[in-house]
């Protein structure tokens, strides 16, 4: 186990709540009673890093420090869990090029502007996944096609704008067909100029109150496997934000662990061939907006 001073002691109990509740109010990660050790195994070599003697120390960095800002970014990357590889949840990709993609196209013919975001897209494979999916389609040529991928990591995001990737993104078998859209170099697998042209990235914090801001009017929202980690007062604060973003109809695709039973009644749910998924309704309930 990784103590800041061999000699002396780990993480307090006092410590570790002090940190998780600094670490939830700034991105909205919640840790259990149980996490302790994470934390400690996690931050410790920040501490060391910063000269400091003790976690107590730390905390004090982290409230009180002219760049507490940019370590509470370094102390959030170093907590995130970044777990991703290319075609995730296949049936949900599936009902997204069969069903959604084609509902599209026809809802968005005369405007011709397709709007897709990735929430917590990690290192990006999330991204180029949909944005060669919606190119296979062949429905939006000479459309309008903007799709954002959005991170709280500046390590993943810096990660995901290189595009380059090693075998073990692709472990998924069904993302082969997709493999037309790299080419190998340098023993990495790199994604293809002209995907990489139609893609961008941002670090985004998604509790921030103007989080989200430049992507508005969007189609099709992408969260997968990130409000796990969040308590259920940040997956509200979460899910407002995406309901304020999602045109009327929108469509809102979340991991299949997830559930919005007992979060929200914002959105409705909608059984397709091969997957469950959530959408904003397209009109008002009656005697709202009146």
């Amino acid at each position: 186990m990784w103590r800041v001073d061999p000699s002396g002691p780990g993480m307090t109990e006092e410590e570790f709540r002090l940190l998780r509740d600094l670490v939830h109010a700034h991105c909205g990660l919640w840790f259990r009673d149980d996490s302790r050790y994470l934390l400690e195994r996690r931050l410790g070599p920040r501490v060391q890093a910063l000269g400091l003697k003790d976690f107590s120390a730390y905390h004090r960095h982290l409230r009180f420090d002219p760049g507490r800002e940019a370590e509470l970014d370094e102390a959030t990357d170093v907590l995130t869990t970044n777990e991703t590889y290319f075609y995730r949840e296949p049936n949900q990709l599936r009902t997204f090029s069969r069903d959604i993609l084609p509902a599209l196209a026809c809802a968005r013919a005369r405007e011709r502007r397709l709007r897709i975001l990735s929430a917590g897209c990690a290192t990006g494979e999330e991204v180029y996944t949909v944005a060669m999916l919606v190119r296979e389609a062949g429905l939006f040529d000479g459309w309008d096609v903007d799709i954002v991928g959005c991170d709280i990591s500046r390590r993943c995001v810096a990660h995901a704008r290189a595009g380059a990737y090693g075998e073990h993104a692709f472990r998924n078998p069904e993302v082969e067909p997709l493999r037309r859209w790299f080419q190998l170099r340098g023993g990495k697998w790199v994604v293809d100029d002209a995907v990489r042209r139609s893609v961008r990235f941002h670090r985004e914090n998604l509790l921030d109150p103007g989080a989200l801001a430049t992507v508005p009017g969007v189609d099709v929202v992408f969260c997968r496997n990130v409000m796990i980690y969040f308590d259920l007062a940040a997956r509200r604060r979460v899910l407002r934000r995406f309901h304020e973003r999602l045109r009327p109809g929108g469509w809102l695709l979340l991991g299949h662990s997830e559930s919005l039973l007992n979060v929200t009644a914002d959105f409705e749910i909608v059984h397709l061939e091969s997957d469950l998924v959530y959408r904003r309704p397209a009109t008002l309930p009656a005697g709202e907006g009146t």
